[in-house]
């Protein structure tokens, strides 16, 4: 009798210490992922587009927008670039693509990242215009939707805004792909 009640208060102290080592072990690993931020490259080079696609025009030029802002404005890695990179041509359209090859594309990208940084240029600010001002259009049978976006530019102690046009076609899985984007005048919606 005395080992029975003997061995019951050892296995009640073993489980004890057992469950209150798991419950310290596992708060600590809880507290430490909350801590666990990712930056804004981080961010979007994990991204998954295969899998969660912008979807609209207009959140498209958004993430777009958001990865060339660190392009011009951030420090980061040639993995990182070349992975910021990827993400960017994950959202041009086929179309685009083959009139930019990788290489290609990835070498005038450093020039113009180089260029920025010779002439202390960065991205201050961006903005989409509205959903309502997004313009959709039926062009050779495909679905188009044209967006416009501002880039307010610091350069040394000086601001400058410029605009751009996003022409973007519906692929055939009905993603919104950037197919075309030029330089437009600020007030006028009608330089296509």
């Amino acid at each position: 009798m005395k080992n029975t009640k003997f061995v019951i208060i050892i296995v009640v102290c073993v489980c004890v210490i057992l469950g209150g080592y798991y419950y310290l072990t596992n708060r600590n690993n809880a507290k430490e992922e909350e801590n666990i931020t990712l930056t804004e490259i981080q961010e979007l080079t994990t991204k998954n587009l295969d899998k969660n696609f912008p979807a609209t025009p207009r959140e498209v030029v958004k993430l777009y927008n958001r990865i060339i802002t660190c392009f011009y404005n951030d420090e980061y890695t040639d993995d990182e670039l070349y992975d910021l990179g990827d993400q960017a041509r994950k959202l041009f359209d086929d179309e685009l693509l083959e009139n930019n090859p990788r290489d290609e594309y990835f070498k005038n990208l450093k020039e113009d990242i180089s260029e920025y940084h010779d002439k202390s240029k960065t991205i201050a600010s961006s903005a989409v215009d509205s959903s309502n001002d997004v313009e959709y259009k039926e062009v050779d049978g495909d679905d188009c939707a044209y967006v416009k976006a501002s880039y307010f530019i610091k350069e040394g102690n000086a601001y400058s805004r410029t605009y751009q046009m996003y022409v973007l076609r519906k692929d055939a899985d009905g993603n919104w792909k950037i197919l075309v984007f030029y330089q437009v005048n600020g007030d006028s919606s009608d330089d296509e």
